[in-house]
């Protein structure tokens, strides 16, 4: 096992690198774990070794939570379902507790910096009240200030009913996929490209309309802009708090409300990020029999010579049995892309399909969980949901709805279907726990040697708390 990393392989120093590496080691074969840019430098470095003569053949395990490494050949990679299972269970936990309480919205910004896999995946575990597409958002070319305003109507519509709580779900990169917002990033780079700067000095470089943008934005954003940018010159997504930000607006939008009598009830907002520690969780049942399979197909490719290849398992929405495997060329899933003024061979991302079925799914939905408390709490993530219909392993609804085929829509994202709790809060309550025997007879006498003597100790009790 040689590691992980972040790196990429681009140059023909690096390529001679990697080579001199295997060389060394006597390896006849390496895997590559990742996701598309990961892929694509398994392509690559099989080409190269094939051309350079070597022995060490490459293949390629689809391996990302963001869940963008699909295509016709990969169904889902590894992670997505593990990681999206324990951000559900965080928000669903949130959401009971803002129900409970009556008084919290939390605002929960997910990892996935280039799809809205994620935070899709968790609108449809949790049904929670507000979540954000970030591609949706882009195709209808959405201000900063009207993805506020959508939630502030959420806000307000749900104050009317008495419902001062709520959720709204982020997708990391959302910031970039708004397109006011993308074009002032854009800027931000080709003025910190030669290095960083003082705040006003990028001012005085930003056109007059990225000045206006830029200077309307609360100091901790604009200076989260500002910060160092990646070896690719792009700004750090992770680093800006978009969950923040929107707090903040929210705020400014529903007082100007509240001044105008548009808005009467009270709105106290949390901020979360849930990230690395969704890839971080012990596996769920399903991951665990997905990524058993994929390695003992890596295997069997490698032993028997291909190269260039990657790892695929299909038929995954059905039972471990009805699997099938078998290897997929990585050239098959290649484009050209523009990339620093230069044609580069790239595996392409897979964006939410805002025409697929489990984009449809949600939009057909969200309406009645933004108004109603449809929260749904899908339980332990690192337990099987043994369903009779799906087999004995419960994929991800992203998985089922992508791979179904028709237009399939499960009872629990139907408005008659919502009301009915997970298979997990339902065996909780059917399953009632084991009480001590000291409690679990009604007329036992265990605690104490008679029911006189309880009420004695407690008159004396309250006595002595009466007379201190």
């Amino acid at each position: 096992m040689i590691g992980s990393g972040r790196d990429k392989i681009e140059t023909q120093q690096q390529f001679e690198a990697s080579l001199r590496t295997v060389n060394g080691l006597a390896l006849d074969g390496l895997v590559v774990i990742g996701g598309d840019d990961s892929n694509t430098n398994a392509a690559l470095l099989s080409e190269f070794f094939t051309e350079q003569g070597s022995k060490c053949c490459v293949v390629g395990v689809p391996k990302t939570i963001d869940g963008d490494l699909a295509n016709s050949e990969v169904e889902v990679s590894f992670g997505f379902d593990t990681a999206t299972r324990v951000y559900s269970e965080t928000i669903s936990n949130l959401n009971v507790d803002a129900q409970s309480s009556k008084k919290y919205w939390n605002f929960v910004k997910l990892m996935g910096r280039s799809a809205s896999h994620i935070a899709l995946e968790c609108a449809l575990q949790s049904r929670s009240n507000v979540t954000l597409i970030s591609e949706e958002i882009e195709k209808f070319g959405m201000t900063l200030a009207e993805v506020v305003a959508a939630i502030c109507d959420v806000v307000e519509k749900r104050a009317q009913q008495g419902r001062n709580y709520g959720s709204v779900l982020v997708p990391e990169g959302l910031i970039e996929f708004i397109p006011e917002i993308h074009s002032l990033i854009s800027e931000l780079n080709d003025i910190l490209a030669s290095g960083s700067m003082e705040e006003t000095q990028v001012i005085s470089c930003l056109s007059p309309a990225m000045q206006v943008l830029f200077s309307s934005l609360p100091p901790f954003i604009r200076s989260q802009m500002l910060l160092d940018r990646d070896p690719h010159g792009n700004v750090a997504v992770s680093r800006i708090e978009t969950e923040r930000l929107l707090i903040w607006m929210c705020q400014q939008r529903l007082q100007a409300r509240q001044s105008e009598g548009k808005f009467k009830g009270s709105f106290n907002p949390i901020a979360h990020f849930c990230g690395y520690e969704g890839r971080s969780g012990l596996p769920t049942d399903f991951d665990s029999c997905y990524c058993q399979a994929l390695g003992y197909t890596a295997a069997i490719l490698l032993r028997d010579g291909v190269s260039g290849y990657m790892a695929v398992v299909k038929n995954l929405r059905h039972p471990p049995a009805s699997w099938t495997a078998g290897g997929a060329p990585l050239c098959s899933m290649m484009t050209v892309e523009r990339r620093k003024g230069k044609n580069k061979p790239v595996i392409k991302k897979a964006l939410v399909d805002l025409d697929g079925p489990v984009f449809a799914v949600f939009a057909g939905a969200r309406e009645r969980w933004a108004n109603g408390d449809c929260y749904r709490h899908p339980g332990a993530f690192q337990l099987a949901d043994r369903d009779e219909v799906y087999g004995s392993l419960q994929a991800s609804y992203t998985l089922i709805y992508s791979t179904a085929g028709s237009k399939l829509v499960l009872p629990e994202h139907t408005e008659e279907g919502e009301s009915v709790p997970s298979s997990f809060q339902t065996n909780r309550t059917r399953d009632f726990p084991t009480l001590p025997r000291a409690v679990a007879n009604p007329q036992s006498t265990a605690l104490f040697s008679s029911p006189i003597e309880l009420s004695v100790r407690a008159g004396q009790l309250f006595g002595n708390l009466s007379s201190a």
